[in-house]
């Protein structure tokens, strides 16, 4: 079978544990601002959590709502709407940045850190927000 026109990859799990997936891991990269996952994983994750930062960025009732619907826990989302966006106000694009690491010992699975380009744990400058 041709694998034009398909996108995104499987992970070898059903469509409702894919979502479960991508919504676990982009939760965690907002609670902790770094993480460690396998290189396809991270690829896949800087895709869809991309699209839920834009949703944020522009933080209306209808995209904080959506945000909500993307991320795992309630919590998670108002971080990212209220605290994390603000700061990423200045890009477009570009958010999170994927960077290998090195080879897991078990299994010599690429690993890859994926965490946000611009420093959160400061605080918003005051022409940015």
């Amino acid at each position: 079978m041709h694998r034009h026109g398909y996108k995104g990859r499987k992970f070898g799990r059903e469509r409702d544990q894919r979502r479960a997936l991508m919504k676990g891991l982009a939760t965690s990269l907002v609670e902790h601002g770094r993480i460690e996952t396998t290189l396809p994983k991270a690829k896949e994750l800087k895709r869809y959590i991309e699209k839920v930062i834009t949703k944020a960025k522009k933080g209306d009732l209808h995209n904080r709502r959506q945000v909500i619907a993307k991320l795992s826990t309630q919590a998670a989302a108002f971080k990212l709407v209220d605290e994390i966006a603000p700061k990423l106000a200045h890009r477009t694009s570009g958010h999170v940045r994927v960077e290998r690491t090195r080879l897991r010992v078990g299994d010599g699975a690429q690993l890859a850190v994926v965490e946000f380009v611009d420093d959160i744990s400061a605080p918003a400058k005051e022409g940015e927000a």
